[in-house]
């Protein structure tokens, strides 16, 4: 992995949280992938688990908002900083994430594993 090939994964992920789209975002992971939401709980464990989590995730989100700072890559990793914001559907309520992902990769480019860390403000 280079800075650009992260920053082309993370323009995926965005865009997929943004359009609130599970089919796009589970393109950026592999068949058997683990993706980490909180350190509390264990991770779901490939395609179908992160499509579900997140269909209902989004599900519940409009005026999604994303952005990040990659901070660190290697050739099978990365660890970016990121900032989410959107809008409840039911509440109504604004919420601001600030958070770090732990990324790592195949050879492709494609993330076999993705653990995030992040914290809320909702208004």
């Amino acid at each position: 992995m280079n800075s650009e090939s992260v920053r082309a994964w993370l323009e995926g992920y965005r865009l997929a949280w943004e359009t609130r789209d599970p089919e796009a975002v589970i393109r950026l992971f592999s068949d058997d992938a683990s993706y980490q939401e909180t350190p509390f709980t264990g991770p779901m464990r490939g395609q179908e688990a992160i499509r579900q989590y997140w269909s209902r995730a989004v599900g519940a989100q409009e005026h999604v908002r994303f952005r990040y700072e990659i901070l660190a890559v290697t050739e099978i990793s990365a660890i970016a900083h990121w900032w989410a914001s959107f809008v409840r559907v039911v509440s109504k309520k604004e919420v601001s994430l600030d958070g770090i992902f732990q990324l790592r990769f195949d050879m492709a480019g494609v993330c076999m594993e993705l653990r995030e860390w992040w914290v809320r403000r909702e208004l």
